[in-house]
């Protein structure tokens, strides 16, 4: 095939977004993208009775992939926290983990393996993969690799790599803005002004798997250890009764004062309830606020009981904070910006990420915010000025927008740039 259309590219643009907890992933053509698990399980400690039961191709590979495939065999695995293998911490592979390098192999595959072709006139996919703003140059490097070993098993006209915010800038049509992408395992706040301000990013280390720890410790509190052992009922708790505060310490006075209007019960199953007692109901104002500040007497007593621990991190060059609230890493972000084009990135402020998805239950509007309330308050608080000039926003689909961007971007770059690693723009073609 000579010249690559936009017809073409209408049909196979393939965007791959690598969270800390989901992988989203497929063709431009999709109105949503799939989803699978970040994780991988590998197939060792096995029983001789269940090896017999193995399909001998899948033993051979010695690991699994896929929500379905792994839960298949997640039983017969002797140790499952030696072999279940999450390969991203904070969106970042370590450079020296092969095990982490073998599920993200093992995960490409898988999202193209779902996406057969048979149209004579195909040439390869055009793959866009977003990934964490914080990864480290190896790791884009390590990727491009997987693609081009994968390019013989599938074909693959080319690869880019964006970051995360950027592909959500792009997903919103916005220029000028600062996004904040809050994923499970951490927050990035990033300028944008037409691409990326690396001098601006700021990432803090917490996410929505902090607010899953204190929904879980809350569990052992109120008598449901057995299920708080358990990460996908301590998720759908955390869904079902966390709610964000306007302001923690008035919600949770009101909450003391008349406990009976937030007590809730979650169905997980039909044998299984969990219910929020009277004297815990002002807990569910912890599981939403630690996202956003997690500075507060009530929280840090819940932090000093468990194992539950938030701290900075370093990742290569970038120090995650872990204490800093939302609204003074949008301030600092905004503050390491040039002077003559701060107002024009503070003019929209855009949160992304299944770490905003909040909900307000009716009648609760007095104490309970969803994300976009609870931020521009926080602004008005420690930045009166700012605030008045800025636009804070949700997008429309807060789990899908970097895949969204992803493929827009994949579709619109292009062909004729060849990747660089001084600007990290461009495409990569796979050696044949």
């Amino acid at each position: 095939m000579g010249v690559i259309s936009d017809a073409y590219r209408l049909k196979y643009t393939f965007g791959v977004d690598f969270g800390t907890s989901y992988v989203k992933y497929g063709p431009i053509t999709l109105n949503e993208p799939k989803m699978v698990q970040t994780r991988g399980l590998f197939l060792r400690d096995l029983p001789e009775s269940v090896k017999m039961r193995i399909p001998p191709d899948v033993l051979a590979r010695g690991l699994v992939v896929g929500d379905e495939e792994v839960r298949k065999y997640l039983s017969s695995v002797r140790d499952v926290q030696r072999n279940l293998k999450y390969p991203l911490k904070d969106g970042v592979a370590r450079r020296d983990d092969e095990e982490a390098w073998r599920v993200l192999k093992e995960l490409a595959r898988y999202t193209l393996a779902q996406f057969p072709v048979s149209d004579p006139e195909f040439a390869g996919w055009l793959v866009a993969v977003a990934l964490s703003a914080l990864a480290p140059d190896y790791m884009y490097k390590a990727i491009f690799d997987i693609y081009d070993e994968l390019a013989s098993e599938f074909k693959i006209y080319a690869v880019t790599i964006l970051p995360q915010p950027l592909a959500v800038a792009i997903a919103e049509n916005a220029v000028n803005c600062v996004i904040v992408e809050g994923g499970h395992g951490n927050i990035q706040v990033a300028p944008i002004s037409f691409a990326l301000i690396r001098e601006g990013l700021v990432a803090l280390n917490r996410g929505g798997a902090e607010a899953n720890a204190i929904t879980r410790e809350i569990l052992k509190d109120i008598g449901y250890s057995d299920i708080a052992r358990e990460e996908y009922a301590v998720e759908v708790v955390k869904r079902a009764v966390g709610l964000v505060p306007r302001r923690l310490k008035e919600a949770i006075r009101a909450a003391k004062s008349d406990p009976d209007r937030f007590v809730t019960k979650v169905r997980l199953s039909p044998v299984v309830e969990v219910e929020i007692p009277r004297e815990y109901a002002w807990t569910r104002f912890l599981i939403g606020e630690i996202v956003f500040d997690p500075n507060h007497e009530e929280i840090k007593s819940y932090i000093e009981q468990s194992r539950l621990r938030i701290e900075n991190a370093v990742i290569g060059d970038v120090t995650l904070y872990g204490e800093m609230d939302v609204a003074s890493a949008i301030i600092t972000s905004l503050r390491n910006v040039s002077v003559e084009i701060q107002e024009r990135v503070a003019s929209q402020i855009i949160l992304s990420g299944g770490a905003f998805s909040w909900r307000v239950p009716p009648g609760m509007e007095d104490v309970a915010a969803d994300s976009v309330t609870r931020v521009k308050i926080a602004l008005e608080e420690k930045s009166p000025a700012l605030a008045s000039k800025v636009e804070v926003r949700l997008v429309s689909e807060p789990q899908y927008s970097v895949w969204r961007g992803a493929v827009i971007y994949g579709y619109a770059l292009p062909l004729s740039l060849e990747w660089s690693d001084t600007t990290r723009e461009g495409w990569r073609f796979p050696r044949r």
